[in-house]
């Protein structure tokens, strides 16, 4: 080895060894005589002293920063009044008897101090100097701690770490697929996984009972802040359980993870319908770490001679304190509500004596308007903001300004919370087929089966799934389902989403055909490593967990991906490209 010890290693009971070292010079500070040198490496950073009458090697004055150097020297106390007792290794420094260059450094592209903001660009163009900084090494580190947890968590539980295909055939599931041309088979093609479910749900059937992977997944689909193209779950399944034994046992351990990490308390999460969190929250991603639920004032307005009020649905949302807002910032709202599809918004300022201040106010009764008070618990000062319309509407509405005023700090800790009951399909597609709102492969809910088996059209959309989501500060961390192991269900769900037996057998027929032999009742569950380890970290974009992650245009800076194939390239796959369609001027 080049060198002893890593500068995490180094402590006051080290004073006189001597020490070889290795590293990136962090700082260097030059004053003519002395040189104090920042050494930073894997564990952290040090200073040594390079004493030029003294060293052995090369000339100090000559080394700058980001150089790679091995020094060796004796570890000593700082002279008093240096001492830094606020950093590791604050009260020690490396008297230097020899330096050694092993590279040099060119003038940096970007700044490798991160208190020098750098374009995110350029940071994903020179992402290996980008790497260098304290908060990337911390948030890698992070990561392979929290995928070691997770795999001694299963492990324990006695799941078996199964690899599955990274090249298989096409089977929608919710996005597009990124396709590999075949070279063997050419006009054939290759899918990479949205994610292993299909051959989770085949290891059930071939008896394996517990299964996990941290698996590598890609779809093609916008990047976002919490979405990549290619990421990484945590992929489970299990057999002969149900939705409370996967939700139990996940539940248990991302708590123990979050416990590990941030040495706080984490409970198991707990448990909310869909219909309650769009009814409260306006989301089916509801964020637990502010308080501001939305009320159905509906019945408040039952009776209402006010024409925007007579509607299906009329919801509230309580803004504490917030009565005084300027006009300009209340008709912002309106608009912001109008841009969301409804036709207006409502908003009324509570004054002290039960009195409300809005434009409104006038075409509301006496009873109508204390009731409206009492139903939101409205004090004097607060803001109301009311919306009418469809359910769905307003609940959606109401949900996106309740997230627009909240505040969040990083300070509020993590709140999870299982969201269950989702419906099984999300709404009718243009041919009047449902449409799944998760995949065609989730059970429905057993209380829901016959309405399920027997239903049509619009009334399938009464039909609950077995599906249930893990919702961290308003992230969806996972998603998981009891799956269906009936061949006559999955079959009805293939039909019902248009997918003839022909189209389901070339598509799907191995899962058919295992469902044919005894394919046991199981249930699994996924959850976006990348997005765990973010909120773990602080971060607000995945990218900052990621190694190496594409722009949000999907584009690698680094590697110039993707790039154009050579011709010969493509001639071996038995590809052409069509050529662009010039664009017409006028």
């Amino acid at each position: 080895m080049m060198r002893t010890h890593l500068t995490s290693a180094l402590e006051t009971a080290l004073i006189g060894s001597t020490v070889e070292l290795c590293g990136w010079v962090a700082k260097r500070r030059d004053h003519g005589g002395v040189v104090f040198i920042d050494l930073r490496d894997a564990g952290g950073v040090v200073q040594v002293v390079v004493d030029p009458s003294k060293v052995v090697g090369v000339d100090p004055h000559l080394i700058r920063s980001e150089f790679v150097l091995r020094v060796v020297g004796v570890v000593k106390d700082r002279p008093e009044g240096t001492i830094k007792s606020d950093t590791a290794n604050g009260a020690i420094e490396v008297a230097v008897d020899s330096v050694e260059i092993l590279a040099a450094c060119d003038a940096l592209p970007i700044p490798v101090d991160e208190e020098v903001a750098a374009d995110e660009s350029l940071r994903l163009k020179y992402r290996y100097l980008d790497l260098r900084g304290r908060r990337l090494q911390g948030n890698l580190r992070l990561r392979a701690r929290v995928n070691h947890l997770l795999r001694q968590a299963f492990d324990e539980r006695e799941f078996i770490e199964v690899e599955t295909p990274l090249l298989i055939a096409s089977t929608p599931e919710g996005a597009r697929d990124f396709v590999v041309p075949s070279r063997l088979t050419p006009g054939s093609f290759y899918a990479l996984p949205q994610s292993p479910q299909l051959f989770k749900q085949l290891l059930m059937v071939g008896g394996l009972d517990r299964y996990f992977q941290i698996a590598r997944c890609l779809r093609d689909e916008d990047p976002r802040a919490d979405r990549q193209f290619e990421f990484t779950q945590l992929d489970m399944e299990m057999s002969f359980v149900d939705s409370d034994d996967v939700m139990d046992l996940v539940g248990e351990i991302v708590a123990s993870v979050i416990r590990d990490v941030t040495q706080e308390s984490a409970d198991n999460p707990g448990r909310m319908t869909w219909a309650d969190a769009m009814a409260t929250y306006g989301t089916e991603k509801p964020d637990l770490r502010f308080d501001l639920p939305i009320s159905n004032v509906t019945s408040v307005f039952s009776a209402t001679e006010f024409r925007a009020f007579q509607a299906d649905s009329v919801g509230a949302l309580r803004i504490p304190e917030s009565g005084e807002l300027t006009r300009a910032r209340l008709d912002s709202l309106i608009e912001r509500a109008q841009s969301l599809g409804a036709p207006g918004l409502v908003w009324i300022r509570v004054r002290e004596g039960s009195l409300i201040d809005s434009p409104v106010a006038k075409f509301l009764s006496e009873e109508e308007k204390s009731a409206l008070l009492t139903k939101t618990n409205a004090q004097p000062g607060d803001l109301i903001l009311l919306a009418a319309g469809s359910l769905a509407m307003t609940s959606e509405v109401l949900g996106v300004i309740r997230k627009e005023f909240c505040v969040v700090t990083k300070d509020l800790g993590l709140h999870t919370i299982w969201v269950t009951d989702f419906p099984l399909f999300e709404g009718l597609d243009d041919k009047g087929n449902p449409i799944s709102s998760h995949h065609p492969f989730t059970a429905p809910h057993p209380d829901d089966l016959d309405l399920f088996m027997h239903a049509e059209g619009e009334d399938l959309l009464s039909v609950r799934s077995q599906a249930y989501d893990l919702v961290v500060n308003g992230w969806e961390l996972g998603s998981g389902s009891v799956r269906i192991h009936s061949r006559e269900i999955q079959e009805r769900v293939f039909s019902l989403l248009g997918i003839s037996p022909e189209l389901a057998h070339a598509r799907f027929g191995f899962l058919l055909e295992a469902f044919r032999y005894g394919a046991p009742p199981h249930a699994g569950f996924a959850f976006g490593i990348d997005r765990l380890v973010a909120l773990l970290a602080g971060e607000d974009n995945i990218r900052e967990v990621i190694a190496f992650p594409k722009t949000q245009s999907g584009a690698d800076p680094l590697t110039n991906a993707p790039s154009l194939l050579e011709g010969s390239q493509l001639k071996s796959l038995g590809l052409s490209l069509a050529a662009k369609k010039k664009e017409s001027r006028s």
